[in-house]
């Protein structure tokens, strides 16, 4: 079904919400809504990244842009050694955030069971005897790719919890990478592997989540 199909679904009198939090809809055009429904139809159902523990707000506002730029919609954030963030780096996100679905838990058990609802494996980012390398995965499964933190990435609690274990192959002496930037590499060749696959040349959201998202964005006032 065509772009134009999906969108002339969409009553636009829907896109208004009763009530005061919302005084002034914006104005869904044609084209606005064209460019939204443009993007959500290359959104992928099945990649997800998990961010354990991460201290600073403006590393995850950078995976949040890199998560937006490929078109993974969920991002899942467990502390459960920090408080719940608040805000996120705006700077960095570019206010990505308000174009993704974040989840954010402070247990780690009801977050794996939430993520084994949705995707088939979970691996975590981790320099070990058994990790696989990245560059031999195959990202166009069901997958939930999990980083850890600034200073000593991923717990022994959530390795035991994942299905195993990738690495980003290096050639330096220094054996690690900022988050955010560990975070792109690895989605990128995860955007390489999908293109090739073919899984953004068709929608993968079905009709409810896309109607729920396209109406939640048609709100957002930043476009």
């Amino acid at each position: 079904m065509s772009v134009k199909e999906y969108t002339a679904t969409i009553n636009l009198d829907n896109l208004k919400q009763s009530g005061p939090q919302i005084k002034h809809p914006q104005l869904m055009t044609p084209e606005r809504t064209e460019r939204l429904a443009s993007v959500l139809n290359k959104r992928q159902d099945d990649i997800t990244v998990v961010l354990e523990n991460v201290y600073d707000p403006h590393n995850i506002s950078a995976v949040m842009r890199t998560c937006d730029a490929v078109g993974v919609q969920e991002i899942f954030i467990l502390n459960t050694k920090i408080p719940r963030h608040k805000k996120w780096g705006a700077k960095s996100s570019s206010s990505a955030a308000k174009w993704l679905t974040v989840h954010q838990f402070d247990d780690a058990g009801q977050c794996f069971s939430s993520l084994r609802k949705r995707y088939s494996s979970i691996l975590t980012t981790y320099l070990g005897n058994d990790s696989i390398g990245l560059h031999q995965l195959d990202l166009t499964k069901s997958i939930a790719l999990v980083f850890g933190n600034e200073h000593s990435g991923v717990s022994d609690e959530i390795r035991q919890l994942a299905d195993g274990n990738f690495v980003i192959p290096q050639a330096g002496i220094i054996r690690s990478l900022n988050i955010s930037v560990a975070c792109a590499v690895t989605l990128y060749e995860a955007y390489r592997q999908k293109i090739l696959a073919g899984h953004y040349e068709h929608k993968k959201l079905d009709d409810a989540r896309y109607n729920e998202l396209l109406k939640e964005w048609s709100l957002n006032r930043e476009i």
